[in-house]
């Protein structure tokens, strides 16, 4: 059996489901090939299903706090709250069913047809999947990432990725933590505040090494509050099972080269050192890798072949983020409609999760040093806030800053630390893609009482003139 279509997208994560979208509502013939849920990593596996953790353990938290003797904002329960992972990962589910559900009936409504299974390419332009042969004009892929497995830490057993992490039906008493980046701090405090024992293992210097020290800080503290055992400058070096359990090794830095190394044990081992792209099996299309395995694309993530497009984390161009992939993929499928598009975004937003969370979007004081740039830079303490204090955000203290050129006020970055500091990216991200002014936003009336009034304050603060904070 064959099919014939005008676009082929391969992959329904959040930049293939959104290029199918997009292209089906242009008038498009569109089939889309997904092994697995319509959704991906990011639904599926990862963004949501986290994040839905995330929000349980700092529920079960506060019950915590609230049980003490003394109770929390004036509240108190009789006892300890108790925790059923099991259900709580159940809940989980049933919010990724339900935006799985969304992303089909989405399709659905566009004109799409979703086809289940694995493609398997004969050429550029023709795939098979099971039984059927489809041939299109034109081809997106959108075939994601996968978790970097160790070589020496194979995934197996008590050596899991954050896929089975995000279904743990019990709570290990001691998680070992290998990478302290973004997804093992997310995974790592999760789990802390479940009630586990967290040590987490990075080979750098420090964790997160991507931000500055001072949007480090008050995470760093948060980790030591909460008594999450960080260990920097070591490198894990292998595993070794012991009667259920799991032995770790690990060696620092600057140890002798004859030195034996040290040694955990661990109920489960979370290894979490980044992400590759699932670029195998693209051989027969013609496409071009690079020495990592990305897909070469140019600015309209056009590939080598024409009528190829490559989007999101299979290819080299962006951040690997779902947004990006989001924002690529409505692109690629407009482009094929004969619009006029590039990737060339101003900025793109990146948030850890973490408990504060961290948000950057534009140059940092340092970037934006070494590009040159003759900088002023604002900050506005999350404590100052009074929307802030009502959600008890202040707890975990941090800030909003602001940086801006000093000659002409132009607005370079914005970056935040704190409790629900996330929500307000979307205001940045918009002043930087638009050119804003640092007087833009000053001028702009922010409601009150809420946490976007942070951001007015941060740019009072950069031109040297606060109202809320000295």
């Amino acid at each position: 059996m064959s099919k014939k279509c005008q676009v082929l997208v391969v992959g329904a994560g959040p930049g293939g489901y959104v290029a199918a979208i997009r292209a089906g509502q242009l008038g498009l013939k569109t089939i889309i090939v997904e092994g697995e849920k319509a959704g991906g990593t990011c639904l599926i596996r990862g963004c949501i299903p986290s994040k839905a953790l995330i929000h349980a353990a700092n529920r079960f938290h506060a019950l915590a706090e609230h049980a003490k003797s003394d109770g929390h904002m004036g509240i108190t329960i009789p006892g300890p709250a108790e925790l059923n992972m099991a259900a709580t990962i159940g809940w989980k589910e049933d919010i990724v069913d339900k935006l799985n559900k969304g992303v089909e009936h989405l399709l659905k409504a566009a004109g799409v047809e979703l086809i289940q299974g694995w493609a398997e390419f004969m050429d550029a332009k023709t795939v098979k999947v099971g039984k059927e042969v489809i041939e299109a004009e034109h081809v997106i892929l959108a075939n994601g990432s996968v978790p970097i497995e160790l070589p020496f830490m194979k995934y197996s057993g008590n050596v899991i990725s954050s896929r089975e992490a995000l279904n743990l039906e019990q709570v290990p008493e001691h998680l070992v933590v290998v990478g302290g980046g973004y997804i093992g701090l997310e995974l790592g405090i999760t789990f802390r505040l479940l009630g586990s024992e967290v040590t987490i293992l990075e080979a750098l210097d420090s964790v997160l090494p991507i931000f500055d020290k001072e949007l480090r800080r008050p995470l760093e503290i948060t980790l030591k509050k909460l008594k999450i055992k960080v260990e920097t400058g070591v490198f894990a070096k292998g595993v070794e099972e012991v009667e259920g359990r799991t032995k770790v090794f690990y060696i620092s830095k600057d140890a002798a080269e004859d030195a034996e190394p040290l040694e955990l044990i661990a109920d489960k081992v979370l290894v979490t050192v980044g992400r590759k792209p699932t670029s195998q099996g693209l051989e027969p299309t013609g496409v071009v890798l690079d020495e990592r395995g990305f897909v070469k694309v140019d600015q309209k993530c056009q590939t080598n072949m024409s009528g190829v497009f490559a989007i999101g984390d299979v290819c080299d161009a962006g951040e690997m983020l779902a947004h990006v992939a989001s924002h690529q993929g409505e692109m690629v499928a407009e482009i094929i409609a004969g619009h006029d598009r590039i990737y060339d975004p101003v900025a793109v937003p990146a948030i850890v999760f973490t408990e504060p969370e961290i948000v950057s979007v534009g140059l940092s004081p340092d970037q934006a040093t070494e590009a040159g740039h003759p900088i002023i830079v604002g900050k506005f303490p999350i404590g100052a806030n009074g929307r802030a204090l009502t959600q008890n955000a202040e707890k975990l203290g941090g800030f909003v800053r602001v940086v801006a050129r000093e000659d002409d006020h132009r607005i370079l970055g914005i970056q935040a630390v704190g409790a629900h500091i996330s929500e307000l990216v979307g205001e940045w991200t918009l002043a930087l893609e638009m050119g804003a002014l640092l007087e833009d936003v000053a001028a702009t009336i922010h409601a009150h009482p809420t946490m976007t009034e942070m951001t007015h304050e941060a740019v009072l603060a950069t031109l040297g003139h606060a109202i809320h904070s000295v």
